[in-house]
């Protein structure tokens, strides 16, 4: 069974959760991303006694700090945070795995209308390429964020990414 967004979050190192924060408070484009900042806010307001004005006044960097000292994270907001990382610092990796199963996409960034859930053959020979320029830790947090996101297609990275604690 895939792990949820916000259990990837808590599991994170604090380097990563901290620029998965930044990049999170970076986003300014994609879908609904100012209802989620807003969220994120509200929580920080509640957990710092700070009105969500002024911490929508705090630099990137002071409000990514604050974030990612945050366990507890919804779903929806751990995966924007994690979606905005791989996107901002983690192209090359997406691209390189995508290429290694033949899937159409823009910079790491799948193109294709459909994607059929590639095999647990094809994906154990993407993760060995991988593994030739990524190291083991940057690989999984994809591979385990493409499964918590979209289980349905990516169903056979469950088996490769084996029993999770």
């Amino acid at each position: 069974m895939p792990e949820k967004p916000s259990r990837l979050w808590k599991d994170l190192p604090p380097e990563i959760r901290f620029d998965a924060a930044l990049a999170f408070w970076r986003d300014t484009e994609s879908p609904d991303i100012a209802a989620q900042h807003a969220e994120a806010m509200a929580l920080l307001a509640r957990r710092l006694n700070f009105r969500a004005k002024s911490i929508q006044a705090l630099a990137l960097d002071r409000r990514a700090r604050h974030l990612s000292h945050v366990n507890d994270l919804s779903d929806l907001v751990a995966t924007r945070a994690l979606i905005a990382y791989h996107f901002a610092n983690k192209r090359a990796l997406m691209a390189a795995f995508l290429d290694a199963l033949g899937i159409a996409h823009e910079s790491g960034l799948i193109t294709a209308e459909e994607v059929s859930p590639p095999s647990l053959e094809a994906l154990t020979g993407a993760r060995e390429r991988l593994k030739e320029t990524f190291g083991e830790a940057e690989i999984d947090l994809y591979l385990k964020t493409l499964l918590a996101l979209d289980a349905d297609t990516w169903v056979n990275l469950d088996t490769l990414l084996g029993p999770r604690s």
